[in-house]
């Protein structure tokens, strides 16, 4: 490539808008059928345990005695696997991510108030 190739190239650099986003400044378009994160209706929820049995990375705890139910965010993959075994259908995968944090997310939901673990 010749020098007048290079400058040029880095000309239009200069004057292009950047390839990438100032995340989380300039938050991502959600798209269609975007994978972000699991919710739940805690006040719908009978905390059978099926969401837990069913997922595959073992993200999800469920403590029916307690009326818990914690998730793990780092861990989940949001296949999707939880919402659609859920009988209550209180599960629902919503478009939002999980908002990035230094250390492992984990939610937990007690009856109607979730703490965070």
């Amino acid at each position: 490539m010749s020098v007048l190739a290079n400058f040029r190239e880095s000309l239009g650099n200069l004057i292009k808008k950047p390839a990438t986003l100032a995340y989380p400044a300039a938050p991502r378009p959600l798209y269609e059928r975007t994978r972000g994160h699991v919710a739940i209706d805690v006040p719908a929820c009978i905390f059978c345990g099926l969401c837990q049995r069913k997922c595959p990375t073992g993200a999800i705890t469920v403590t029916k005695p307690e009326s818990s139910w914690r998730i793990r965010r780092m861990q989940c993959i949001q296949c999707g696997a939880c919402v659609e075994v859920c009988p209550k259908k209180c599960l629902a995968l919503l478009p939002e991510p999980t908002a990035p944090d230094a250390g492992p997310v984990e939610d937990e939901f007690c009856g109607a108030v979730k703490t965070d673990a």
